[in-house]
């Protein structure tokens, strides 16, 4: 954590909110996605959409980053911090959120919806909190384990029961798939602190590591395990090229805030804000696409979303932070 003064608490805290929202669309859209050709043709295209949409979205994304390093001037920085310590564990980072937590994410969407995978992955803050508090030393108070407590217990309210139109054998699938995202992304925003934890680190630099390195986790074990490249090319031939292209800059958009969080206001409090994207996403679900859901479903998110905050401390601490 290295906010000193009010003024960069509170960035700190606005990047973590601008980056749920970034992500929030982002999931939608992606659900969209998986919804339209190539994705739809045939069993085994179905079947490894989740593998080849998040390939995608990470390798454009990556393209998204190092257009905005080469206008910067900062690409040479980039290629040089790849070789340092702290450049491979943003590495490391990558590897937990891109091909472990983005496929279980995808995979998740692809069974149980965008909503539903939206509202069980915003877990991830209590166990970023759980593990930022093992491994990083970060003071986790009552406050933030009441936090973990209502994170959870909105968790089995969402997945518990599902309506008729989710009872089926794949749901509680679905629901695991989710849960194995958050691990992912937990973990993720753990290594990545530390990663960050000097002062001079560039977020930036960090999230065009992170997407180029999941990016090449895919492309040179994962696609290639599944057989994945013949989709992969279909992808590009069609017109969901372009919804990808949108994904991917609202997904830089989303890593560049997000980590700037991490690096301002810890891994704890960053995740904790990130975490309110499943307000928007079900928000645009219900407003835009007039997507039906359940009352249990908005009282499990709205726990889960409470509990995020209280896992992200006080908050008006957050904006009065000093430099202990």
């Amino acid at each position: 954590m290295h906010a000193t003064n009010t003024l960069e608490a509170r960035k700190g805290v606005a990047a973590g909110v601008a980056s749920s929202a970034a992500w929030g669309i982002n999931t939608v859209i992606i659900g969209v996605i998986l919804t339209k050709a190539p994705f739809i043709g045939t069993k085994e295209a179905i079947l490894l959409a989740p593998f080849v949409s998040s390939f995608a979205h990470d390798f454009f994304s990556s393209l998204w980053m190092i257009l905005l390093m080469t206008m910067k001037g900062k690409i040479i920085e980039v290629l040089k911090y790849m070789k340092t310590r702290n450049g491979l564990i943003i590495s490391l980072a990558a590897l937990f959120g891109g091909p472990v937590g983005m496929s279980c994410y995808l995979l998740g969407i692809n069974y149980i919806g965008a909503t539903f995978t939206a509202s069980i992955s915003s877990l991830f803050p209590g166990i970023g909190a759980l593990l930022a508090f093992i491994f990083l030393k970060e003071r986790i108070g009552p406050r933030t384990w009441l936090g973990i407590i209502l994170s959870i217990t909105g968790v089995i309210i969402v997945s518990f029961m599902p309506s008729a139109e989710r009872s089926n054998h794949h749901f509680i699938f679905g629901v695991l798939l989710a849960l194995g995202s958050t691990i992912g992304w937990g973990l993720e925003g753990v290594i990545c602190a530390w990663g960050l934890k000097d002062d001079n680190a560039d977020p930036e630099i960090a999230v065009a590591i992170r997407q180029t390195a999941s990016a090449l986790a895919y492309a040179i074990i994962v696609i290639p395990i599944i057989h994945g490249y013949p989709l992969s090319f279909q992808v590009i031939r069609s017109g969901a090229v372009w919804l990808f292209l949108i994904a991917a800059f609202l997904g830089s958009a989303n890593y560049v805030l997000y980590y700037r969080a991490i690096h301002i206001v810890g891994a704890a409090r960053g995740t904790a804000l990130n975490n309110t994207y499943a307000a928007w996403a079900l928000a645009i679900s219900v407003i835009v696409f007039k997507i039906p859901v359940s009352f249990q479903f908005m009282i499990g998110t709205v726990i889960v979303l409470v509990g995020s905050f209280f896992v992200s401390g006080n908050l008006k601490e957050l904006v009065q932070i000093s430099a202990n």
